[in-house]
């Protein structure tokens, strides 16, 4: 049975205007409450609107019913439990100073700057990579091989983010610890394992896009994702700033240990 390109093209405009309404609604309560950083929050179950949206309006299509219902299920758990960690973090500490740093430098009409700056560019990147979770609900094949192998990937990168999420804030909440870099548990094998481990969850989730050659094209998502994470918004932004703040004790863990893909750590590491 061929792609239903004519459903999935109402399917793709439909999931940009949610997100717009989305980044909208979120960009006035930013405004009200002067703190753009609760973008952040939003980031995760963003994701989950989208996979929901493009669930409800996949029904009837002919997409398989077990491929739809993993993809949803996946993605949910995925960005709700993102959205929540981040929520938990951030509330009741003020703007993040990145988005601080940002508004320093804004230029002309808020709401121009603001959907130029941060709710336009964030939005569209959600919506572009999400594009392999919408493609899914429409894909007729069953799950085989290809989909049990993308379940599995998923699930490795859920349990590097909430493992190394939830050591970190262990970690953080012990006044000896004040001071020190995180070194151990995920985080003597790589510098980020949360950003690993969400490079692995949408690697897996493309996997389970791929029940037609569709599929395949929409691995831009993947990649646009890890792209992000290693040289923009993520790692190397992150690794900046902790190097200004940790000096010494930070250049050394970045020496023994990965920059990216778990790896034992090493006293020569340079990567």
């Amino acid at each position: 049975m061929p792609f239903p390109w004519g459903d999935f093209g109402v399917n793709l405009g439909v999931t940009a205007a949610a997100v717009v309404a989305v980044m909208a609604a979120l960009m006035a309560v930013a405004i009200a409450i002067k703190n753009q950083s609760i973008i952040d929050i939003v980031w995760g179950p963003g994701f989950v609107v989208i996979a929901a949206v493009s669930y409800g309006l996949s029904a009837g299509s002919g997409g398989d019913g077990g491929r739809r219902l993993v993809v949803l299920v996946l993605t949910a758990v995925w960005g709700l439990r993102l959205g929540a960690y981040i929520g938990r973090r951030n509330l009741g500490h003020g703007e993040d100073p990145r988005y601080t740093s940002l508004m320093r430098h804004k230029r002309g009409n808020l709401i121009v700057f603001l959907v130029r700056k941060v709710y336009g560019l964030q939005g569209m990147l959600m919506w572009l990579v999400s594009i392999p979770v919408q493609a899914a609900m429409y894909e007729h094949a069953p799950l085989g091989v290809l989909g049990v192998i993308g379940i599995v990937v998923w699930a490795v990168g859920l349990a590097f983010e909430s493992v190394g999420d939830w050591q970190l804030t262990r970690f953080r909440a012990d006044p000896a610890n004040r001071g020190k870099v995180m070194d151990r548990g995920l985080w003597a094998w790589t510098r980020h394992p949360n950003y690993f481990g969400d490079s692995c969850v949408w690697a897996g989730l493309w996997l389970l896009a791929l029940g037609s050659p569709i599929g395949l094209a929409t691995v831009f998502s993947p990649v646009l994702m890890t792209v992000l994470l290693l040289k923009f918004s993520g790692k190397a932004l992150l690794e900046r700033r902790m190097l200004r703040s940790k000096g010494d004790a930070y250049a050394a863990y970045l020496k023994q240990t990965s920059g990216f893909f778990p790896l034992p750590p090493r006293r020569t590491r340079t990567s």
